[in-house]
């Protein structure tokens, strides 16, 4: 899922049943593991503005882009799975 070849239909599997967006939710969890392991306010707040820049580009980005060349799957699909996380599935 290269930005550079990105794939022609909607990605379901995997993480992606569960979070539309697990890579940015995966490096957020390491930003904030590290700002907890160290203690670090500093990586605290880096952490914080990361996730604003992620849900700017994401919603006034990446998810009206997806509407266009994906259409009603892309509509299903964002009404089943969450934006960010979910510990459970919602079965279609």
């Amino acid at each position: 899922m290269a930005p550079w070849a990105p794939p022609q239909e909607v990605v379901v599997a995997g993480l992606y049943r569960y979070s539309r967006n697990p890579m940015y939710v995966c490096v957020l969890l390491i930003l904030l593991g590290w700002a907890a392991s160290f203690g670090s306010m500093g990586l605290l707040a880096y952490a914080l503005l990361v996730a604003v820049a992620f849900y700017l580009r994401v919603v006034f980005g990446e998810e009206p882009w997806l509407s266009q060349p994906h259409g009603a799957s892309w509509q299903i699909y964002k009404r089943q799975v969450p934006r960010w996380l979910s510990v459970t599935r919602n079965e279609a």
